[in-house]
C-alpha cells in the first residue's frame, strides 16, 4: 500500500512517515519546506532503512499534484500540509485561509479525478473553541477562537460535504491536542525555522541558550497555577494513531472524527518544571500578557479513538520532555 503524505517533512508528518514505513507501507512525500528541512527525508530513510519518494512543491499546485498521482499508485492520503501558528493566524488571516483551505481543495479535486478517495486529515482540538466543560468529547459543539482553528473547522466541513456528495469517500478527521517530544533516535523532532509558537520548542531554545528567557503567556487563567493547561501527547504516539487511521480508511467508508490526546492536562509551569527536572537544566521564564486566541484549559476524552481505532497514547510526560531535549542537543549548532 502506498500512502501520500502532504507536509511529510514537518514535525508530525516526519514521525508518521517513520511509523508508516515501519508498518510496511510505501511512502510518497510532498512538502514545500516552508517550515521544515530537506534533510528530514534522509533522516526518515536512516531511521527506517527504507526508501521514500520525495517531491518538493506546494499542495496548492494542481499540476504538481496531478503529476504525483500519475507517477505513483497512491492508495490513501494523509494531509498534514498547512500553516499552523495560532498567533500568526490572528495577524495574517487571509494567508491562513488561502493556504490551508486552497491546498485541501486542490488535493481533494485531484484525488477525486483519479478515484483515490481515502484521506486522513490533520485537524486540531482548536475546533472546540473554548469548551464549556472538560474533558472534551468528539460530539461537543464546534467553534473557534482564531483563524488557524477556523481553517481546520471549515476543512472538516468541506470533507464531510464531500462524503455526503459521494459515499465512496473514506475520511478520518484527527483532532490533535498538543504534540511534543521527538523520535528516540534524536534524528527528527520539532525544529521550527523561526521563533517558536509552541511551548516545547520555545523551552528547549531557552534551555540551549539560543533564546534568553521563556515568555509564559498569562498566569491569571482559571487553572491550578494560573497558566494555560493543555493535553500534551508524545509525537510518536500521535504518529502511531495515523497508522491506525489509515487502516480504518482503507477498510471502511464514511467520515468520522477522533480526539488524539492522553486525557490528562498539564499547565505551562508544570511542563517547565518537569523539563528542568528530567534534563537537569535551568529554564528561566517571565510572565507576560495572554496571547490573543488562547484559552484557559483544553484536554481530551480519548476513549472514542481507543474504541474505533484501537489506539491509545502510551508515553508519559517525563519521556516527552527528555526526548524533546535529546533531539535539540543532537542538532544544536
Amino acid at each position: 500500500m502506498k500512502i501520500l503524505v502532504t507536509g511529510g517533512t514537518g514535525y508530525i508528518g516526519s514521525h508518521t512517515c517513520v511509523e508508516l514505513l515501519e508498518n510496511g507501507y510505501e511512502v510518497v512525500i510532498v512538502d514545500n519546506l516552508v517550515n521544515s528541512k530537506r534533510e528530514v527525508v534522509d533522516y526518515i530513510k536512516e531511521i527506517t532503512n527504507k526508501d521514500v519518494t520525495f517531491y518538493e512543491g506546494d499542495v496548492c499546485d494542481k499540476e504538481l499534484m496531478r503529476k504525483i498521482f500519475k507517477e505513483n499508485a497512491i492508495d490513501a492520503v494523509i494531509h498534514f500540509a498547512g500553516l499552523k501558528a495560532v498567533g500568526e493566524s490572528v495577524q495574517k488571516p487571509l494567508m491562513y485561509y488561502r493556504n490551508n483551505i486552497d491546498s485541501t481543495l486542490t488535493l481533494c479535486e485531484v484525488m477525486d479525478e483519479v478515484g483515490c478517495r481515502k484521506i486522513v486529515f490533520s485537524s486540531s482540538a482548536t475546533v472546540y473553541g473554548s469548551p464549556k466543560s472538560l474533558p472534551i468529547k468528539e460530539d461537543f459543539p464546534l467553534s473557534t477562537t482564531n483563524p488557524y482553528g477556523s481553517t481546520k473547522l471549515y476543512i472538516e466541513g468541506i470533507l464531510r460535504d464531500l462524503y455526503t456528495s459521494n459515499n465512496d469517500w473514506s475520511i478520518a478527521l484527527l483532532r490533535y491536542f498538543n504534540p511534543i517530544g521527538a523520535h528516540k533516535s534524536g534524528l527528527i523532532g520539532e525544529n521550527p525555522n523561526d521563533i517558536p509558537n509552541n511551548l516545547m520548542p520555545y523551552i528547549v531554545k531557552v534551555a540551549t541558550k539560543e533564546l534568553e528567557i521563556l515568555s509564559v503567556y498569562g498566569n491569571d487563567y482559571d487553572t491550578k497555577d494560573g497558566t494555560g493547561v493543555r493535553d500534551y501527547i508524545h509525537v510518536v504516539d500521535l504518529a502511531k494513531a495515523h497508522v491506525k487511521a489509515i487502516e480504518k480508511v482503507l477498510k471502511d467508508r464514511g467520515v468520522d472524527a477522533y480526539n488524539l490526546g492522553t486525557g490528562h492536562g498539564y499547565s505551562v509551569l508544570e511542563i517547565v518544571e518537569t523539563f528542568k527536572r528530567v534534563n537537569n537544566i535551568d529554564v528561566p521564564y517571565k510572565i507576560v500578557g495572554r496571547r490573543p486566541g488562547d484559552i484557559a484549559a483544553c484536554y481530551a476524552d480519548p476513549s472514542y479513538a481507543k474504541e474505533k481505532l484501537g489506539w491509545e497514547a502510551e508515553k508519559e510526560i517525563d519521556e516527552m520532555c527528555k526526548d524533546s531535549y535529546n533531539f535539540v542537543k543532537q542538532h544544536k549548532g
